[in-house]
């Protein structure tokens, strides 16, 4: 039953990430998360709502880390809920995060903080 929801949420996600492909833009990303190398570098991001959500996927490079994409769902104003999609499909939860006070481009998590610009 787990590997069948996984499966489910894989393919969710995965077609979400194609279609907000369609209308991505060129950005500077930053994501630094704890056991991943931090990347700094271009990236291209797609808006999925007027709420705030987006996704980014790295440009020139196979991943951010383990992640070839990740999600940030705005969940509430200033508070979202960010997930990766693994090289192999699987779509881990990364955690909530806030919007930076200080640098609005940014939002931090426990252990991990991913910034577009």
């Amino acid at each position: 039953m787990k590997r069948i929801a996984c499966l489910i949420g894989s393919v969710v996600v995965a077609q979400h990430v194609f279609v907000a492909n369609a209308d991505a833009k060129p950005a500077r990303c930053v994501v630094i998360s704890a056991g991943m190398t931090p990347y700094k570098g271009k990236c291209d991001f797609s808006a999925d709502d007027g709420g705030g959500s987006f996704s980014i996927t790295p440009t020139g490079k196979p991943a951010f880390g383990g992640a070839t994409v990740i999600n940030v769902s705005v969940i509430s104003p200033g508070v979202a809920e960010v997930r990766g999609l693994t090289r192999d499909g699987i779509s881990s939860r990364w955690g909530e995060a806030k919007r930076s006070k200080t640098d609005p481009a940014c939002w931090l998590g426990g252990d991990f903080k991913i910034c577009v610009y």
